[in-house]
């Protein structure tokens, strides 16, 4: 399994205070902040989709919404992404790229309304079968300086080895392989004995100069099966299942070099791989008080995840021909590696309430509006394989629950459609000082030609993180570690193509 997060301490993966090494609990944030997707109308429109009703959208968004619909429908969305990243770290600034092509929405609706002669409140239904593309982690960030930081990862390890025997510290995860590759030695009695529970470093207190690259892949997607149906075109009640599959690969890359010897280099990369899959339900209402207003209320279950990971760790330090004398061997490459660490683990992400209105404009268009709740320190882990209880721990303490809403607007013109919207997604990190909460703007065109549609739709995410490749702490309990502020700038356009029939 990975490295506990009792030696590792805290990890925040893309959104808050990081850490190179990794414990579990970042997963349930990664995995649980998932922002509404679906075709190019719906994404022009800001992701408003609580109370707008037939769209293939809804499949995954608000079922109800399945029982507007009086004709089937087939829909293939193209998505293209530019994921640009900013870093800062001692002032200097590095920029970073990544392009991603994928298919964020394949659907189809099989419609079955009745006759408006038919007897009876219950006017029909439609079933909706939908793959859709629920997280992209396509990105890279990281961090380079000229200038010497104020600590090293060698204080890391010190700090989480102070106390604890030798035959105890050579097997504590990274600090282990530290100690075995002679970063960090014990101290040493005036008579040459080893002090129990104290080390020091084998260069001593000397300032590196740091960088680091993080790669990450990987995807969410969701299968999702639902059912909409229509109460005299008033009330519309729909349900869906939701099978989701998940991969992740991250790949750390840390280094350090010394301006003094006898140690001249370190380097350490960490290999991580998540995939597994999950299930929900997702329950919701549209109703309609008048002809011009729609009101709606979605509850979506947790998605309830098996997954699996492998974590992997290599270290290296080169020495200049240095002599341990306590030991009398002479240190110049000296690796380590982990075996492969197998775990598997189920996560249980918070479940999420929502709700929204649509004021029709005649057949002018509409004004949307949605807002939704989500507390993701509700998020839970469970395994066989390691004690969860320290990580279950942390979700409770870091994270809070967050406000999201969204807003927008569609305006038709004979056969085009004009949209635009904005959303707002709250800081998911309890008495955070620093603004992690993400900003969206979007805007798209549409053209209806008889049983055709064709929408484009390009969205702006804006959101800031800090990331810190270790922790220092002083003697306030403060993380004095490395801390690079990365800005993100997401770029995301989506091309639907619907058939009506």
């Amino acid at each position: 399994m990975r490295i506990s997060i009792l030696v590792l301490s805290f990890y925040l993966i893309t959104s808050s205070l990081t850490l190179a090494q990794s414990g579990y609990y970042e997963d349930a944030y990664r995995f649980s902040h998932v922002k509404p997707t679906g075709t190019a109308r719906i994404m022009g429109v800001g992701g408003t989709q609580w109370s707008l009703g037939g769209d293939v959208s809804n499949i995954a968004g608000n079922p109800a919404g399945l029982g507007f619909f009086r004709s089937s429908e087939g829909s293939l969305s193209l998505g293209y992404v530019d994921w640009g990243v900013e870093t800062t770290y001692l002032g200097q600034n590095r920029n970073y790229n990544t392009t991603n092509f994928a298919l964020p929405n394949l659907s189809f609706v099989i419609a079955k309304p009745k006759s408006e002669f038919d007897r009876g409140a219950f006017k029909g239904g439609s079933f909706g079968i939908s793959i859709q593309r629920i997280a992209n982690f396509n990105t890279e960030y990281g961090f380079f300086s000229d200038q010497p930081g104020e600590t090293s990862i060698i204080d890391f390890y010190l700090q989480d080895a102070n106390g604890f025997p030798e035959n105890q510290v050579a097997n504590f995860g990274l600090t282990g392989m530290a100690y075995n590759t002679y970063q960090i030695n014990p101290r040493l009695d005036n008579n040459g004995n080893a002090i129990v529970g104290e080390y020091e470093p084998v260069n001593g207190f000397i300032a590196p100069f740091q960088d680091e690259n993080i790669t990450q892949e990987g995807s969410s997607s969701q299968i999702t099966f639902a059912y909409g149906a229509n109460f005299n075109y008033k009330l519309f009640i729909g349900g869906s299942v939701g099978i989701r599959t998940l991969n992740f690969n991250s790949r750390k890359i840390y280094n350090e070099e010394f301006p003094e010897g006898p140690l001249f280099n370190t380097n350490l990369q960490e290999n991580l791989f998540i995939n597994g899959g999950g299930v929900n339900i997702n329950l919701g209402v549209i109703y309609k008080p008048i002809d011009y207003l729609n009101l709606g209320f979605t509850l979506q279950s947790p998605t309830w995840y098996a997954l699996n990971d492998e974590y992997s760790a290599s270290m290296l330090a080169n020495y200049d021909n240095y002599t341990y004398e306590p030991e009398n061997i002479v240190l110049g490459r000296e690796e380590e590696l982990t075996d492969l660490f197998i775990s598997s683990y189920n996560l249980s992400t918070p479940f999420k309430i929502g709700g929204g209105a649509t004021v029709f404009l005649g057949k002018n268009g509409f004004i949307s509006a949605d807002v939704d709740w989500v507390d993701y320190s509700a998020a839970r882990l469970n395994s066989r394989d390691f004690d969860e209880g320290p990580d279950n721990l942390e979700i409770q303490n870091i994270y809070t629950s967050t406000i999201n809403f969204r807003f927008g607007a569609e305006y038709k013109a004979s056969n085009f459609r004009f949209r635009g919207g904005y959303g707002y997604y709250g800081d998911p990190i309890l008495g955070s000082d620093y603004d992690r909460s993400t900003q969206q703007i979007s805007g798209g065109i549409g053209m209806k030609i008889n049983k055709l549609n064709i929408d484009f739709a390009l969205v702006n995410q804006k959101f800031n993180t800090l990331y810190s490749s270790y922790q220092v702490l002083d003697a306030q309990g403060r993380n004095i570690g490395p801390t690079t502020e990365i800005k993100n700038n997401l770029i995301n356009g989506v091309l639907t193509l619907g058939l009506s029939f």
